[in-house]
């Protein structure tokens, strides 16, 4: 009996330890990330655009450029929650993000999950792609599509009534599995892409106009 047990323990260690959940945010400070903002490198007297308050991360939407985590992730699910603190307007979430200001001297090389206020998860093709079914329908014609540029790097969500009202909080979750990137907005399936042409990088939070508040923000291995 004694053995049994213990080789169900041993059985069993490896797997909780790999469904480990981290806080990527602690609510205190911005310990883990590290900002790209192309304007305050170039004139240091502008606001700093991520700031805490009262216990959550804060967009302030300009500068622009984004908030990346130091470390790289690979095949698991992000969840956080978000609302516009003023105006509605844009913001995103980047996943599998590397190279730093590869499109228009501002965005990193990933796959962007977007929060624009009525567009919320929506993909943005960032010098990377993925697809999804019903690909011309949700993207355009397929001679028009691309990843940097004027091509088609939008691709359409499934839904039209996913996010709350305007301040209220939504709920995101996005997984990375492999090549699949998998979004619930509210509960809601609202995107659900696969063979994407990248599968590890770091994780980017927006400022791009609109002040936006996080918190809870959470990532579990798969």
């Amino acid at each position: 009996m004694k053995r049994i047990t213990f080789l169900l323990l041993f059985v069993s260690i490896p797997f909780f330890a790999h469904s480990q959940t981290k806080k990527l945010f602690d609510g205190k400070s911005l310990a883990g990330w590290y900002m790209d903002v192309p304007d305050l490198e170039a004139d240091s007297s502008l606001r700093i655009p991520f700031i805490i308050r009262d216990g959550l991360l804060v967009s302030l939407g300009t500068p622009q450029g984004h908030l990346i985590s130091e470390a790289e992730y690979d095949n698991y699910t992000l969840e956080l929650d978000y609302r516009f603190a003023g105006e509605p307007g844009n913001c995103g979430i980047l996943v599998h993000a590397s190279t730093p200001r590869a499109l228009y001297g501002m965005f990193p090389q990933s796959i962007e999950v977007q929060l624009m206020h009525s567009n919320a998860g929506d993909f943005w093709c960032i010098e990377q792609n993925i697809e999804v079914e019903d690909m011309e329908a949700r993207r355009g014609p397929k001679e028009n599509w691309g990843v940097n540029g004027r091509k088609e790097r939008r691709i359409k969500n499934l839904t039209d009534d996913s996010e709350k009202p305007l301040g209220e909080w939504n709920h995101i979750k996005i997984t990375c599995d492999a090549d699949k990137v998998t979004v619930w907005l509210n509960g809601d399936l609202v995107n659900d892409g696969f063979n994407a042409t990248a599968t590890r990088g770091k994780i980017a939070l927006q400022a791009e106009g609109a002040e936006v508040e996080f918190k809870n923000i959470l990532l579990t291995e798969l």
